[in-house]
């Protein structure tokens, strides 16, 4: 599927694709290697706990590869 950007920066999901994430309002953009991961994100009061864990993981200086390869840990300690 093919999506353009508008001069304005801006780009159009298509429908195939949103109809898979009706709850999402809210996507986290990164790049990945070559291309555009959008993941959708719930957003939530500052001071909430995760807002603490975000915050800690920031002062950790870890990133989002950081946190991606703890939970594929944690995910295989748990099959074990």
């Amino acid at each position: 599927m093919l999506a353009k950007k508008t001069s304005k920066n801006q780009i159009t999901l298509p429908k195939e694709i949103v109809s898979s994430f009706r709850d999402a309002e809210y996507f986290d953009v990164a790049i990945d290697g070559n291309s555009i991961r959008l993941t959708p994100v719930r957003i939530t009061v500052a001071g909430s706990p995760l807002e603490k864990i975000r915050d800690k993981i920031e002062k950790l200086g870890l990133a989002d590869k950081d946190v991606s390869e703890a939970v594929r840990w944690a995910r295989r300690q748990r099959k074990a």
